[in-house]
């Protein structure tokens, strides 16, 4: 019974993972759009900016022009009336009306230059924006066509799924099998992995020997208390190579193999053990007595240098003493003579 329910995990294990994986594309499709769309939102704003910017240039530009009309206006009423003019005082008040008509004039002309420039820069600004803004919708709008039809290919990937799902779980414990998906969703893919010598496979960890040999009786679904995922014992593999060991050994076979000088033991065993004939050992004893004939000589040599080195210190200390006792007597013959001289001055006196 436990048997059969591991291998419907494993079976379902498979479709769980592949189910969630195109579920995470499907979910992960839209976020592609998302720096287009940023874009586009972007450029529109910027758009409707600009073209708040153009409205004002072009009141301004129509003030403008209205003013400037104005002082044309002025200036050549001011022109008409010169016929009319009578004294030299009305004469200079006119002169002095258009020349201010005709300098507001001058000033407002070169203003509305400057506007009527600026708007057209700015028209062609938003031209040129317009035209780019639509091109990026045209581009979004394909990309989004594009994801959804990879949308509902991938929903019919998942209904075929669902549906060999089914014919899965019937015979499952319920609590178990949402044990089961959420594993599957937390550690990519994976919610039940073999035993094998004692070490979950999932995480690597040495189990407690306990739990192992619950594991190996298979009564009942037990779950790593490291990973928490479903642990199943395929079979006795203590003595077994793991597919890493087995690697490394071959690795070493094939490296002896390559090497032609590489060592080989039954060269080894085929070689026959060293004899020690008589002549052999009669030429070996001879060597020891000359050896320890050479050790006697030496010794001999090297006590004789150490007599003759101390029979010769013996002769200079007593070389040393004699000297020390003869300058002694002369120092004594010294002081007799000096008080000697002393006794004869005081007798004299």
């Amino acid at each position: 019974m436990i048997q059969d329910v591991i291998d419907r995990l494993k079976s379902l294990q498979d479709i769980l993972s592949e189910k969630f994986r195109i579920e995470a594309e499907i979910k992960n499709l839209p976020r592609a759009l998302s720096t287009k769309t940023e874009l586009v939102s972007r450029m529109k704003k910027s758009y409707i900016d600009k073209s708040a910017q153009y409205d004002e240039i072009k009141s301004r530009a129509r003030d403008l022009r209205e003013q400037m009309e104005q002082a044309e206006r002025e200036r050549e009423k001011y022109e008409s009336q010169m016929d009319l003019i009578k004294t030299q005082r009305e004469y200079e008040a006119l002169d002095k009306e258009i020349r201010d008509a005709t300098e507001r004039e001058q000033s407002l002309r070169k203003e509305l230059q400057k506007e009527d420039k600026a708007l057209q820069e700015m028209a062609e600004t938003l031209e040129r924006d317009e035209s780019l803004i639509k091109q990026q919708e045209e581009e979004l709008e394909q990309e989004q066509q594009k994801i959804k039809s990879e949308t509902e290919a991938k929903q019919a990937q998942i209904s075929s799924l669902e549906k060999q799902e089914k014919k899965l779980t019937p015979e499952l414990d319920e609590e178990l099998l949402f044990k089961f998906e959420r594993i599957i969703r937390s550690k990519e893919g994976q919610g039940i992995v073999p035993l094998r010598k004692g070490v979950c496979t999932g995480c690597q960890m040495i189990l407690p020997n306990q739990f192992v040999n619950e594991v190996r009786d298979g009564s009942k679904i037990l779950f790593c208390p490291y990973c928490s995922k479903i642990v199943f014992y395929l079979g006795d593999d203590e003595s077994s190579f793991s597919d890493t060991e087995a690697e490394g050994l071959t690795d070493i076979i094939q490296a002896f193999g390559d090497n032609d000088d590489a060592f080989d033991f039954e060269d080894v065993l085929d070689e026959e053990p060293l004899e020690i004939g008589s002549d052999d050992e009669a030429d070996v004893v001879e060597e020891e007595d000359a050896l320890d004939a050479d050790d006697d000589s030496v010794t001999e040599a090297y006590t004789e240098e150490e007599e003759e080195e101390e029979e010769e210190d013996g002769e200079d200390f007593d070389d040393d003493e004699e000297d020390d006792s003869d300058s002694l007597n002369l120092d004594d013959n010294d002081l007799d003579e000096e008080d000697e001289e002393d006794e004869e001055e005081e007798e004299e006196q």
